[in-house]
């Protein structure tokens, strides 16, 4: 089986990538081949002994999607995109590579079809697809209205999804991923990166910056469970999932206060007071239009799981970035 991944170099991308490398298959199916895309080339997974075509493109340059499906890939993970923040900074640039781009590799698959390829397109959207008012469980069938440019970028780009899939051009599923938390490394611009950071930074002795108020509620999941939704989107049967081709994943909805009570509880009060209170309107504005939570019915009922409480996120983080154990003593 041929996989490619767009997206390729983020951190969702390296851990798919390495994911897939370890178990050796795609359900049933052993891998034989790699395509790997991002704006910066992406390493080859370590340990994986077959071909790997790792390819520094810009999405947005409908040559870059030409190229991949040549290779006619058996499953595309599509997970490249402007992220939330600075797609609100820069509007011409995130329609250009978030909607236009998605737009030209449905399009690379569509004229390829022709021949009878019908790959599996596995994309991720997100719940910014959703903006308030909302309830505190969003269920499976509430409308999408969202607020922000990203949000809109990404509904839009479900549509299409949906839209060829119904035509038969590729197999699509578009997974809604709750807020990947506690995201490893450096900060990104997305708006909501300081749901990681005051968890990440705090952990390795670090101080973190709070922009919002302890009262704000969001929907989480751990970068492991992200990664197990795309790979079991990639092996599900459609049929069960229907001509709704976008799901909302399961995840954690916790305050930002009980994200540091939970902290509290694993690391101790010493993690808790690197947390610096540095309010920011612009942020706050931002999230209070954000999805507190979902029922995602459907997609337990069709195998996707998640974490239970965020103080198991936090213990995935320690076990998957920090080597099972806390540098900062409670």
């Amino acid at each position: 089986m041929h996989i490619a991944i767009i997206g390729a170099a983020g951190m969702i991308g390296r851990k798919l990538a390495e994911r897939l490398v370890a178990d050796g298959r795609l359900g049933h199916q052993e891998i034989t081949q790699f395509s790997l895309l991002d704006v910066i080339q992406a390493q080859a997974p370590a340990g994986f002994k077959g071909p790997v075509d790792s390819r520094a493109a810009d999405l947005s340059d409908p040559a870059a999607s030409a190229a991949l499906i040549d290779a006619r890939p058996d499953v595309i993970f599509h997970l490249a995109a402007i992220v939330s923040g600075e797609a609100e900074a820069d509007f011409d640039k995130g329609y250009r590579v978030n909607l236009d781009g998605t737009r030209y590799l449905f399009d690379a698959i569509r004229l390829a079809s022709t021949d009878g390829y019908k790959p599996r397109v596995v994309f991720t959207s997100s719940i910014a697809t959703f903006g308030a008012p909302l309830p505190d469980r969003i269920p499976d069938d509430f409308h999408t209205t969202p607020l922000t440019s990203y949000g809109t970028q990404k509904a839009i780009c479900e549509l299409l999804l949906s839209d060829y899939s119904r035509r038969g051009f590729f197999e699509g599923l578009a997974i809604r991923l709750p807020t990947v938390c506690i995201r490893p490394g450096k900060p990104n611009l997305a708006a909501s990166g300081f749901f990681s950071s005051i968890v990440r930074e705090p952990l390795i002795g670090q101080d973190a910056v709070l922009p919002v108020t302890d009262g704000v509620r969001h929907w989480h999941v751990s970068p492991r469970s992200a990664v197990g939704f795309l790979i079991h989107g990639a092996t599900i049967d459609l049929a069960q999932v229907g001509p709704r081709r976008a799901l909302s994943m399961p995840g954690v909805s916790v305050t930002v206060g009980e994200q540091i009570e939970a902290l509290r509880r694993v690391a101790g009060d010493k993690a808790v007071a690197l947390i610096k209170r540095v309010p920011n309107e612009d942020i706050q504005r931002m999230v209070n239009n954000w999805a507190p939570g979902f029922n995602a019915e459907r997609a337990t009922a069709l195998g996707f799981t998640a974490e239970q409480t965020f103080d198991e996120i936090i213990r995935v983080h320690i076990e998957d970035e920090l080597g099972g154990s806390l540098p900062v003593a409670s």
